[in-house]
């Protein structure tokens, strides 16, 4: 499993291809762009989370699925004093993870949920979208929790909100069409969930989920992704190549007029295409579930 601090926070790389023939490794800019957009909140999210961490301190934080290792440094900023290890099963991602962070960072290749036990113990596991990559999200959460030290703390960032970066109506075919475009997006996540070795469909109530992995539920809350217009050149590439991929996955469930839009969107030096619009905005919601071990 590699995250790809991924993209599903409904910017997933999902359509139709199986997560197993993603290849993460190309896809490391784009990760490293997405991770850094989200920067703001993931830190927010982190303070959060050391309030809830109690007296004891941590000695030991993972983030599994972490991919280029974006957000695990962003926890060991929040962390100082705390041994900080990215673990995913690329390679290639762990290497970017300890460039970027100099050093800082320790990484772990383990090819989950496999290596479930080469994890060791920490005091803080962070999955920001990467359960919904194993087919057994349950039994994740379970070899997770028993990861933790006890009254450690489980930190799960699913769901939350589809990014929303045009207006209802931008002036390109039927107004909703970021509508229609979610929800051939959620089909594909369905048809990627179906295709994961050991898939089980499960309610995903996130909470509930985190209370049979044996674990007691300490709080969720949502963190706010804001990129207003005018956008920065760096977010409007990232939405770019974004749209690009939607539109490799999802054209051939799109009606003719919705993908039309998608192709106008992608006209790079058209005042149509998104990479010049100044109406584009980037607008997202993170939401983070807690569990403690007891």
């Amino acid at each position: 499993m590699s995250s790809h601090q991924h993209q599903h926070q409904h910017g997933h790389q999902h359509g139709h291809v199986p997560a197993a023939d993603l290849d993460w490794d190309a896809l490391a800019a784009h990760l490293e762009q997405e991770a850094d957009l989200r920067a703001a909140a993931v830190t927010e999210a982190a303070r959060w989370l050391s309030g809830l961490s109690g007296e004891g301190g941590v000695r030991r934080v993972l983030d599994v699925g972490s991919g280029p290792g974006v957000i695990a440094g962003l926890l060991a900023e929040v962390f100082p004093a705390a041994e900080v290890v990215a673990v995913d099963q690329s390679a290639a991602l762990l290497e970017r993870a300890r460039a970027r962070s100099g050093g800082r960072l320790g990484t772990q290749q383990a090819d989950l949920p496999a290596e479930f036990d080469k994890l060791g113990e920490a005091d803080l596991i962070w999955s920001g979208n990467a359960i919904h990559h194993l087919g057994d999200q349950q039994a994740a959460l379970a070899a997770l929790g028993a990861r933790l030290r006890p009254g450690g703390l489980l930190a799960v960032a699913e769901s939350g909100l589809p990014p929303r970066f045009l207006p209802r109506d931008f002036g390109l075919g039927r107004p909703g069409f970021q509508a229609r475009l979610d929800a051939a997006h959620e089909d594909g996540f369905s048809a990627m969930r179906a295709e994961l070795p050991d898939a089980a469909e499960e309610i995903e109530d996130w909470p509930a989920m985190l209370r049979r992995a044996g674990l007691v539920p300490n709080g969720t809350r949502t963190f706010l992704v804001d990129h207003p217009a005018p956008l920065a050149r760096p977010v409007r590439e990232y939405l770019y190549a974004q749209l690009g991929r939607r539109h490799d996955q999802l054209a051939e469930a799109l009606a003719p007029e919705d993908r039309a839009t998608l192709e106008a969107l992608l006209a790079e030096d058209a005042p149509t295409g998104i990479l010049n619009r100044p109406d584009a905005f980037y607008l997202s919601a993170m939401t983070v579930h807690t569990a403690r071990r007891p």
